[in-house]
């Protein structure tokens, strides 16, 4: 087995809370999450690879946050590699009529700006991640249920940005539904939105697995 990364590649993670983890707290620089987990599990198994990873994932953001933010956390860096995980606060904040709420609609057309600004400039990949609920409340009454019921329009537009950036693709969100036949939500996290560490394990080799050849 090898890796798709190559030595003085420059490894880039961009996203919300699921992401950050922590990384602007103890967890500094690459929080305590499925990111720190990865690139320890590529420490260990290529300990001759020279690569350097940077996490700028912030609570809270939106795939319009991260729009605000792309050309100094991202186009600046200029990275080689880009894994982004965005989606499940902008489908909330529309849900819930939260502040600054991005439709699905919005959320295709800032995702694809974003995408055309710095895709032609990596040489290594993209990976997309799915947007992911840990739930599987099919009661059709309450927030769980509605959020699953919403929350594939997002995932979809994800799956459309993978087939016209030829991107690597994380399916997340169908990792986790794939688990639930087996375990309790509670397995992976106290609240279907974040993880806990069974969690960020379970993204983390999914990770691996993508960017391994």
């Amino acid at each position: 087995m090898s890796l798709k990364i190559k030595d003085g590649q420059k490894f880039l993670f961009i996203g919300d809370s699921i992401t950050d983890c922590g990384r602007r707290g103890e967890g500094y620089p690459l929080g305590s999450g499925y990111v720190k987990i990865f690139t320890d599990k590529v420490t260990a198994r290529f300990p001759e690879l020279k690569a350097e990873y940077i996490n700028k994932g912030i609570g809270g953001n939106t795939i319009r946050d991260l729009q605000n933010r792309w050309h100094d956390d991202a186009l600046a860096l200029k990275p080689d590699w880009l894994s982004i995980l965005v989606g499940i606060n902008d489908q909330h904040r529309v849900m819930l009529n939260g502040p600054e709420p991005v439709t699905p609609e919005q959320y295709r057309e800032i995702y694809d700006a974003l995408l055309a600004a710095i895709v032609p400039s990596l040489a290594g990949g993209v990976i997309l991640m799915e947007p992911f609920y840990i739930s599987r409340d099919d009661s059709g009454t309450g927030r769980r249920s509605r959020v699953l019921e919403m929350l594939p329009e997002y995932i979809d537009i994800v799956h459309e940005m993978h087939r016209k950036y030829d991107t690597m693709l994380i399916r997340t969100h169908e990792i986790f539904q794939r688990q639930l036949q087996y375990r309790h939500p509670d397995t992976f996290c106290a609240e279907p939105v974040h993880p806990n560490q069974a969690g960020h394990t379970v993204i983390a080799e999914a990770l691996f697995d993508v960017i391994s050849c």
